[in-house]
């Protein structure tokens, strides 16, 4: 149903140069859904993010968000709109403290530091971060760091979390946290979108899953159906999936 559609994209295309990254993409995000965006290195995934966040603009096509065409509308205004995002590799303000850095997504919704600083201090209670506060941002673990980004990205009030590889490279028990905090932003109401180029860490997570391939979609639908599916087999999974 379009009611339950929070972003759209139509026949989006990316080029640079002569190198087409995203090829008459069309895909939805649901609201309320944990969608999976995966597929190999170099088949479009982070140019994809990339436009939606509002990094970059498409070389053709629209992006609508909530039904309002946000195509040429920048990054900061997409975020007062709803959609926030992390990076894959933290942008941290490495000389403030942990909580100045979340006051800084904060400063979106407040316009007071005080006010700022409540709401920032909320989020890092939701996020697990309460104690480092204070801490020096510097001092924070690789895995604390990426944490902090998803807290600075909440404080925003999104209601659309775009997540870059925020799993990638973490331990078991590590990644075992970070799928705990994202289903719980989930349960608050925020529609999530992962970006993920390993399958087995982002499967189990997610509602549904977009794959792209080539700058194309190769293939949408359940966790389930896509693990199946032999266009996914064929060109991402490797032909040693068919007996699994």
């Amino acid at each position: 149903m379009s009611g339950d559609i929070l972003l759209q994209a139509r026949q989006v295309t990316r080029r640079f140069g002569g190198l087409v990254a995203n090829s008459n993409v069309d895909a939805q995000i649901r609201k309320g859904e944990i969608l999976g965006l995966i597929g190999p290195n170099g088949a479009g995934k982070s140019t994809l993010f990339n436009l939606i966040a509002g990094a970059l603009p498409p070389t053709s096509g629209s992006i609508l968000f909530e039904g309002r065409d946000i195509t040429a509308l920048p990054a900061t205004r997409r975020c007062a709109l709803g959609i926030a995002r992390t990076y894959q590799v933290p942008r941290s303000f490495d000389s403030m403290s942990v909580v100045e850095n979340v006051m800084i997504g904060s400063f979106v919704r407040h316009s007071g530091a005080s006010a700022a600083r409540h709401a920032a201090l909320e989020m890092l209670e939701f996020t697990g971060l309460a104690r480092q506060a204070n801490t020096p941002t510097h001092q924070l673990t690789p895995p604390e760091k990426r944490r902090l980004e998803v807290a600075r990205a909440l404080a925003t009030r999104p209601k659309l979390l775009l997540l870059d590889e925020v799993l990638t490279g973490l331990t078991p028990s590590e990644a075992r946290l970070g799928v705990e905090l994202i289903r719980k932003v989930r349960d608050a109401g925020v529609t999530v979108v992962m970006v993920e180029h390993v399958m087995e860490v982002v499967m189990p997570l997610v509602d549904r899953a977009l794959v792209l391939n080539l700058g194309q979609v190769l293939a949408e639908g359940s966790p389930r159906d896509v693990v199946r599916d032999p266009a996914v087999i064929s060109a991402y999974l490797g032909e040693r999936h068919h007996a699994a």
